[in-house]
């Protein structure tokens, strides 16, 4: 259940790319707090570990086009905020839009989506195979500890012929600041107001119940090594590791298949984008019989004044468009072309 591929892939790649900036290290363009130039040759980025998969294909391919070093740090959405709000690194990464606040925080940042994935619900439930049925309503029980074992009539209702254990139930959730967290949290305020109002929506909430773990990675070892245990992780992290994953219904009643194309259902029920570009594909309407019901946008957040103006709109104008066709590969569905004309407006908005 539980493999290694990507994640050694993904964290291969990360030590390339540091070892290249290494090697260069006496002609390294300056940090982002202090360069005059608009030109350089190395790009630092840190956030998000939803998009680090795609990100360290990126780099080298990057790097083979334009002869500019990638430096990414997967250290999640709350690290990504935090990042470029300090202006430690030259884009920060989250799957969660910022807020009010954190924009008046960050002093001069946008954020432009620029990946589309989704968050899945994996499960261990020994004896149990892949794609047990889930409803949004029946997940927030779970998570607020109202449902507690896995052999409960309303589990088993909506599997039948599914011999489920009496096994108590085990949430995992993330313990550091999540855009899974927002994705996943923000479809259950969706759809329960009990779940919206005792526990809410956010990078980081206070849990209930369950037992948590940092990063994918650690969710994905508390579920491989906890009988019983349910928890949300980007969808490229359950795919490559092999777990167990819930199908959930969404609201046309069906209970799709999470991939490329049912991540672009949800993604083209979006007609437009509020200004800031926040733009939530949770619980898409029943007239996307198809979409997947936790999809989400991951952002690349890049202030509007940089020292490295010119490289970074180089880049980010590559990711949203031939960078794209490296996504589907890693389980990201291409942007809708009326996102990605979005996108270019936002990024010639950058200026040094």
């Amino acid at each position: 259940m539980f493999g290694k591929g990507r994640l050694l892939t993904t964290a291969a790649a990360g030590a390339a790319a540091l070892a290249v900036a290494a090697c260069g290290s006496s002609s390294k363009s300056a940090s982002p707090k202090g360069s005059a130039s608009t030109k350089a040759t190395e790009l630092t980025g840190a956030g998000s570990t939803l998009v680090a998969p795609l990100v360290s294909i990126w780099a080298p391919e990057y790097q083979k086009t334009a002869g500019v070093t990638i430096v990414y740090s997967a250290i999640g959405s709350g690290g990504g905020i935090s990042s470029i709000t300090a202006r430690d690194v030259d884009f920060g990464a989250s799957d969660a839009p910022l807020t009010e606040d954190e924009f008046k925080e960050a002093k001069g940042v946008e954020q432009i989506p620029w990946a589309l994935a989704a968050t899945l619900v994996a499960y261990n439930v020994p004896g149990v195979g892949n794609q047990l049925k889930l409803t949004g309503p029946l997940l927030a029980e779970i998570f607020l500890g109202k449902i507690t074992n896995w052999d409960d009539p309303k589990i088993q209702a909506l599997n039948p012929g599914v011999k489920l254990p009496n096994l108590k139930i085990t949430p995992v959730y993330r313990t550091d600041g999540s855009g899974d967290t927002f994705a996943f949290t923000n479809y259950l305020s969706h759809i329960s107001p009990e779940f919206k109002e005792k526990v809410g929506n956010s990078t980081q909430v206070r849990w209930p119940v369950g037992i948590g773990g940092k990063g994918n990675s650690g969710v994905g070892t508390q579920i491989s090594s906890t009988p019983g245990a349910i928890g949300y992780i980007a969808i490229a992290y359950v795919l490559e590791n092999h777990y167990h994953y819930a199908l959930i219904q969404n609201a046309a009643g069906k209970y799709p298949v999470p991939d490329i194309e049912t991540i672009e259902a949800a993604a083209s029920a979006v007609s437009s984008a509020p200004e800031n570009n926040a733009i939530s594909l949770v619980d898409p309407p029943a007239s996307a019989p198809n979409a997947y019901p936790i999809a989400t946008f991951t952002y690349v957040l890049v202030p509007y004044e940089s020292p490295k103006a010119e490289t970074l709109k180089a880049f980010l104008k590559w990711a949203i468009t031939t960078g794209q066709q490296f996504g589907p590969k890693l389980d990201f569905a291409p942007l809708p072309s009326s996102i990605v004309k979005i996108d270019e407006a936002a990024i010639e908005k950058i200026k040094p």
